[in-house]
Parts: structure tokens; sequence; C-alpha cells
């Protein structure tokens, strides 16, 4: 049926010393029957020529062929093909030496300013669903709220004060060991309150909680993601932010400050008991140098950290989750990224207020 429509044309190839001389037409219908391998193209004795055989054309001149012969209207279309074809990318210079490292450099604080941007975007998405919570209650999820709050406060308080128990041991005990040596024993209930109030005691929590909660909101909203449930509630016109988003991060500021005074109790118990036991302070004698050397504001200073501490765990949580892909590689990945994000967020953040802190004399 082909050859019936198909219009007469010939291609003839004459093989020369150096190439093919080619006559008759170049088209569509010919282009098979043009050798695959030839250094150089006569075409004088071409008499018709189109779009695809000047694609070949082109193609093999930009291989290297040398083409010679080609009638003003042919060289044209030879042009304009040309100008169409694909350009190969330049090859760069080798990497090598300080090339490689400042590349590196520039990748990765790249992609430290993607990821800060990307913080910020799920701090504002927060902000906007606490606002759109304010201003309709009705879709404010108070029972998700109270399980995470659950979740994530009180099922962490037997770790958080066991760690915060054993912290005022040690402090305690290292504290003994060198006042000893100046008969300043007394100082230990100084050094116990100052370090758990003001540094330690919100610290190690807010390191715990990170550990802790970090890898299960991004293996929980991860693992939602994975198995196509966000968007099953984008289609029902539920809002993720709402949903996930908005309960979970509430839940960790309003439980973090709980499970830093609990941290705080915790660790001047254990520091007590064992100042009692190595230096004889007697818990009244510990209570009595508490109270009244002791400020409210070291106190005051530890416990204002943690809702930023709680805010900024939740919110790379959250984020880690959203960015699983469609693979358990990818949530295993994005699991550890985010407990060592936090973490490190945490303890950059605890600095800071320390500096902050420390330059207006509180």
């Amino acid at each position: 049926m082909a050859d019936d429509i198909r219009p007469p044309h010939a291609l003839s190839c004459d093989t020369t010393g150096e190439g093919l001389r080619l006559s008759g037409d170049l088209t569509v219908w010919t282009l098979p029957e043009l050798p695959a391998q030839a250094g150089r193209l006569d075409l004088s004795g071409l008499t018709r020529l189109d779009t695809a055989g000047a694609w070949e054309i082109a193609r093999r001149q930009q291989a290297g062929a040398q083409i010679d012969g080609l009638s003003p209207g042919h060289a044209r279309l030879l042009d304009v093909v040309t100008a169409a074809l694909p350009r190969p990318d330049p090859q760069s210079p080798p990497e090598t030496g300080m090339r490689v490292w400042f590349a590196n450099i520039g990748v990765s604080v790249a992609g430290f300013g993607a990821q800060m941007a990307e913080l910020a975007e799920y701090f504002g998405r927060f902000l906007a669903s606490v606002g759109r919570a304010i201003r309709h209650p009705s879709e404010f999820r108070l029972t998700s709220l109270v399980y995470h709050c659950q979740e994530t406060g009180l099922r962490a308080v037997p770790i958080v004060s066991l760690m915060a128990f054993l912290i005022g041991i040690v402090l305690a005990f290292q504290g003994a060991t060198q006042l000893k040596q100046f008969g300043a024993e007394i100082f230990v209930v100084d050094l116990i309150s100052i370090s758990l109030l003001r540094e330690l005691g919100i610290l190690m929590t807010a390191i715990v909680v990170a550990g802790r909660t970090a890898s299960a909101l991004t293996a929980s909203i991860g693992s939602m993601k994975m198995q196509e449930e966000i968007d099953a509630m984008r289609t029902l016109g539920l809002d993720p932010d709402m949903v996930l988003l908005l309960p979970r991060v509430l839940a960790l500021v309003l439980m973090l400050p709980i499970l830093g005074l609990v941290a705080n109790i915790a660790g001047l118990v254990g520091g007590g008991l064992m100042s009692w036991i190595t230096l004889g302070i007697s818990p009244s004698m510990f209570t009595g140098r508490l109270v009244a050397d002791t400020s409210i504001w070291h106190a005051v200073v530890g416990l204002s950290k943690a809702p930023v501490f709680a805010l900024v765990i939740g919110i790379i949580g959250v984020r880690g989750g959203m960015k699983v892909g469609n693979d358990a590689a990818s949530l295993g990945a994005m699991t550890s990224t985010a407990v060592v994000q936090a973490i490190f967020a945490v303890i950059v953040l605890d600095a800071i207020f320390s500096i902050f802190f420390s330059e207006i004399g509180i």
C-alpha cells in the first residue's frame, strides 16, 4: 500500500577516492539508501533535498564529514537545519585540587541555604495554621493535640527523669571530688543547681526529645506519604498542615517546658542524694542552700529556651517526613537525617542563647 503512494525518488551513490558523490533525490524516502560512513560528500549532483536529507547532512557535517558542491538553495536549507540541531555541552575542565574543594564548599553552602529556606517555609506554615485555628476553632483537632502531648510528653517522662537524675549524681560526684581539695564542699550545691537549672537540664532534655520525637515524626509522616495518605487527605479537602503539622509541633511546644521542669527536679534530687552520701550535706542543708543562694532567674533562663527548642525539633521532624520519597531507603535516610539535624540545631541554639543571656547580664 505504501509503494502505491510513494512518489518516484531515486538516489545514486558513486564511490570516489575520498568519499561519495550523490546524485538524484536525497529525501526521507531515499535516506535509507545512503551509506553509513563517508568522510566526504560531493552533493553537486543532487536535484532534490528535503528536511530529512538536510538533517542527515548536517549531522554528518557536525561529526566531521566534508560537504562539497551544494547548490545555493540547498545550502540555505542546510543552514536552517544546522542552526536547529542541539549543540553538545562543552566539556568542563577537569576538577582537581582547589577547584574540587571550592566546588564542594559551594554545593554545601547552596544545600544549607535550601534547607534553611525549607525550614522557614514550614515555620511560616505552622504560624499560618495557628492563625487559622484561632479564626476557626472548629478546624482545630484537640483530640490529636492531646494524643501527641501524651506521646511526646507523658511517655518521655521516665527516660528524661532517669537521665537528669544520673546527670545530677555525676555533677555532685565530680564536683565533690574537686571541691574537697579546697574545703569548699558546700559550693557543690551551687554547682549542681546553676548548671542544671540554667543549661544541662533543658539541653539534655531537648537532645533526648530530639532523638526520640524527631525520628518518630519523620517516620510517621514519611510512612503516610509513602502510602499516599497525605494525597488522600488533600483529595478529601483536609489541610495536611492542620491535620499533621499543627498538632505535632504544638504538642512539643507545650510539653517540652514541662519535661524540662521534670528534668530539673530529678537532677536536683540526684545531686542532693549524692551530696548527702559523699559530702554529708543533709537534704535540709542542701535545700536551704539551694533556696538561699540560687536565683529563680536561672530556672527562668533555662525553661525559656524550651519552646524554641521544641519548635525547631518539631519543624525539622515534620519537614523530614514530608521529604520522604516512595521507597523505604529514603524513609530511613530522612529519619536519621532529621535526628542529626535536630540535635545539632538544639546545641547551636543553646550556644546562641548562652551568649545572648551572658551579654545582657542575665
